[in-house]
């Protein structure tokens, strides 16, 4: 019977040792490195029933990412708003973004996975990519501690900062523009559509937003509810320079 002892030159080593080499990381404990680049599904096609696959790490990194991601956007921006911070925070964590941090590391390139799980397209699925660098990450934590993880992860995501920060102070705006309104003025925008132009395939909307009665914002959009967004910014702008 296999005893799940892995030989010189099996696969997961030569996996692990690639990837360091491509990626400049280097791991003290290299099956804490294995056992990130291992897919549930290269288990469920081996015998190897002593070798245990990313799952475990992938939840641990999941913990360390948002507290240091967390972390990070606390001190970078000082004066961001409590619920900006968690949706900034979200941006960066969800799956998308840290299946794109996947790619950016060629993690697909690198993972042990089923026969079967590849070819349907596995090594560039979004979902195992965000849980493989969510499994890096855990590993790296193991093996490092938390600076390791940051050195891993402040490159990744320093270059899209600004426009996700930019993204979602927009999204907010609705909420920030009825805080203020209620706490300065005692009264709630409301917002009435101002335009409608083009085809039905691209149209573009006009909304004003008022307050008291009085048109404070204007903004345009593909949507009603981005137009809204845009002219609450305006708005806001408006209000904070009044009563900063």
């Amino acid at each position: 019977m296999h005893d799940g002892k892995m030989s010189a030159g099996h696969p997961l080593q030569e996996a692990a040792r690639r990837f360091e080499q491509a990626s400049g990381l280097h791991f003290d404990d290299k099956t804490l490195l294995q056992r990130a680049l291992t897919h549930r599904s290269y288990l469920n096609e081996s015998r190897e029933f002593l070798l245990a696959d990313n799952e475990r790490l992938e939840f641990l990194g999941d913990a360390v990412l948002d507290f240091l991601v967390g972390e990070y956007l606390y001190n970078r921006f000082p004066e961001m708003r409590e619920g900006q911070l968690t949706n900034l925070r979200a941006s960066l964590v969800r799956q998308e973004t840290l299946a794109q941090f996947g790619a950016r590391l060629d993690l697909g390139n690198y993972l042990l996975m089923g026969r079967g799980e590849a070819d349907m397209g596995g090594r560039q699925r979004p979902a195992i990519l965000c849980g493989a660098f969510e499994a890096l990450a855990g590993a790296l934590y193991l093996d490092q501690g938390f600076t390791a993880v940051k050195r891993l992860i402040m490159p990744l995501i320093d270059p899209i900062l600004p426009s996700l920060a930019r993204s979602v102070e927009k999204k907010d705006a609705k909420s920030r523009l009825q805080e203020l309104c209620q706490a300065t003025l005692h009264t709630t925008p409301q917002y009435r559509t101002a335009g409608t132009e083009g085809p039905d395939h691209a149209r573009v909307f006009t909304m004003n937003v008022l307050i008291d009665g009085e048109v404070w914002g204007t903004g345009q959009g593909p949507s009603k509810r981005i137009a809204s967004q845009e002219a609450a910014a305006s708005a806001v702008c408006r209000l904070e320079a009044l009563f900063p």
